[in-house]
């Protein structure tokens, strides 16, 4: 009976031994399953394609729970409203040469829509991507720096000879200097101002400008008049002045019942005569920096 009590006690301990190690081997299986998630995700992006297309694939690191992970692949939806005013600053060239200048402005001002509406799009369906941010500027450049210089120098700059050229390539400089600018101070500025005249606000000034007089001759002064326009809102691009980014505005939230009359009241005013009406609002947020940047300096005086 001696002998036969630790053979009794090795047998009884070789159970739970066994049932210890397979908890722990249950256990590194478990954590080997969660850090190889992030791995198996990105390896089922990188699958190779059904058909074998003459394009390379877009891969992005991405952040998901504080991981970088690789991604394949772009998201269509907020690109396709970057391509849709891609597409309208280029519709606004092509009716500007050949001579369908109302088209042309109304074009720029549909593409200002479309670049509104991407990035919103992007923020509430989280889809935002470093391939969408540069899409945008792309598009920016093309809408709101390239076609509104064409669209004025076609309507009205060509009369100015050398001049008018050298006014429309300040613009278009003005823009890219601006949304370079803009692209390297993301972060690092107050979200609720721009730093110089916004490239969208800027086009509007000129296609505005272009839809209230797109049925009149431009020959002498009012060509003077657009060259001047045109050279100042380039110069507004790349300045130090202040714009309000309206980004503080709560557009989600509960707001008074008689905001809404008032919206039904503006839209009945520009209804009256939208060119007009459309420049002149234009202008007055154009305008508006250079009133804020000479009231800090008459306070500075002060």
């Amino acid at each position: 009976m001696k002998d036969q009590t630790p053979k009794d006690d090795e047998q009884s301990a070789r159970p739970h031994d066994q049932q210890d190690k397979g908890l722990r081997d249950e256990s590194v299986r478990g954590e080997g399953a969660s850090v190889d998630s992030a791995s198996d995700d990105a390896a089922r992006d990188e699958s190779i394609l059904p058909i074998d297309l003459p394009i390379d694939e877009h891969f992005e690191e991405v952040n998901e729970n504080g991981k970088k992970v690789r991604r394949r692949g772009i998201y269509l939806l907020p690109n396709l409203f970057t391509t849709a005013a891609l597409f309208s600053g280029f519709y606004a060239i092509m009716a500007a040469m050949q001579g369908n200048f109302e088209f042309s402005a109304l074009a720029i001002l549909a593409a200002m829509i479309f670049d509104g509406l991407d990035g919103r799009v992007a923020r509430m369906t989280n889809t935002t991507s470093e391939f969408g941010v540069q899409y945008d500027s792309l598009s920016d450049m093309v809408s709101f720096g390239v076609a509104p210089a064409l669209v004025v120098y076609s309507w009205a700059l060509v009369d100015l000879g050398k001049f008018g050229v050298g006014v429309a390539f300040v613009y278009v400089a003005g823009a890219a200097l601006r949304l370079a600018r803009f692209n390297t101070q993301v972060g690092e500025v107050d979200k609720r101002y721009f730093i110089g005249l916004a490239s969208p606000a800027a086009a509007a000034v000129i296609a505005g400008m272009v839809w209230a007089g797109f049925d009149v001759d431009m020959a002498g002064r009012p060509s003077i008049v657009a060259g001047i326009v045109t050279a100042l809102m380039g110069l507004l691009m790349v300045s130090n002045v202040k714009y309000s980014s309206f980004k503080e505005l709560d557009f989600r939230g509960r707001v008074p019942f008689f905001m809404i009359l008032l919206v039904v009241l503006a839209f009945g005013v520009v209804a009256i005569d939208p060119p007009r009406i459309l420049l002149g609002l234009f202008g007055l947020y154009a305008a508006s920096g250079l009133a804020m940047w000479v009231w800090s300096l008459r306070k500075k005086g002060s």
